[in-house]
């Protein structure tokens, strides 16, 4: 474990207190990745959605042909949205382990230590990707098998990942701040359901943009799944493009983690009032 002797005095100031702050967030995100790993069994269930709508829902439409994919087969247009859409799920309710930790006394603990708030929000953040870079391989090993057109470089897989986080982060913080207003394992489970489907069909995952009416669009363009199923597709999928740019994708994602994560932050404390 790194201490702050460890540090070499010639390290300035800043450095070390930049040193401090990752191993505070590191250390929360260690917390949560080991409970993940003592039950594993909440990871597998997570797993089954995704084989659900691929060898089910994928296999129908991909007969549909007036769905216009690009030149592509509804399957590959549809596998980065079931990847997006798993990465969503399993975050939109991660909140619900922050009202659990609070009920167990857990978070008065954090926050009676000297670690930022922010460093608590950004750690959460960054264990909820354990689960989805997980689920992002059982995707990558379902497409395999259906034989759908992927992507393998280096490049491209460092690409899918990188989007896979962000987007498992953004929603994941998105969770902790509902759990943060409703403070209650039955309002947030509703709230949770609530917030899943319109985030999902107001994206791109298993349609485009361009059938929307205009109200849907807008609302469409301004949804963090959007952009991450956008990098997606053209990262995952030989013959997928970009609406908006790899850029401006991970851009409009980054952006959205930095306003939860500061939400985040200010509300962390009210889930003990």
């Amino acid at each position: 474990m790194w201490h702050a002797h460890d540090v070499p005095a010639s390290v300035s100031g800043s450095t070390r207190a930049g040193l401090g702050y990752a191993r505070q967030t590191l250390a929360v995100a260690e917390a949560d990745i080991r409970k993940l790993i003592h039950d594993p069994i909440e990871l597998l269930t997570r797993m089954v959605q995704p084989v659900l709508w691929l060898l089910i829902f994928g296999q129908v439409f991909t007969r549909t042909r007036a769905i216009p994919t690009g030149g592509i087969s509804y399957l590959d247009f549809m596998t980065p949205g079931v990847l997006a859409q798993s990465v969503l799920f399993g975050a939109i309710f991660y909140g619900i382990s922050l009202i659990w930790e609070r009920d167990l006394g857990i978070v008065h603990k954090f926050l009676v230590s000297p670690a930022a708030r922010s460093s608590l929000v950004l750690g959460r953040a960054i264990s909820s990707t354990a689960r989805s870079l997980c689920q992002m391989v059982l995707v990558y090993l379902l497409a395999v098998l259906l034989r759908i057109h992927l992507h393998f470089s280096v490049a491209a897989l460092a690409g899918v990942a990188a989007a896979v986080i962000f987007g498992s982060a953004v929603f994941s913080t998105f969770s902790l701040i509902a759990a943060c207003i409703v403070k209650s394992r039955e309002r947030f489970m509703g709230i949770g359901q609530v917030l899943t489907m319109p985030l999902f069909f107001a994206s791109n995952a298993i349609y485009p943009l361009s059938l929307m009416p205009l109200w849907l669009q807008g609302l469409a363009r301004v949804n963090p799944l959007t952009y991450q199923v956008d990098a997606l597709r053209s990262l995952m999928i030989v013959g997928g493009s970009t609406s908006f740019g790899l850029a401006r994708d991970f851009a409009f994602l980054a952006a959205a983690l930095g306003i939860l994560v500061a939400i985040a932050t200010r509300l962390y404390p009210k889930i003990i009032t």
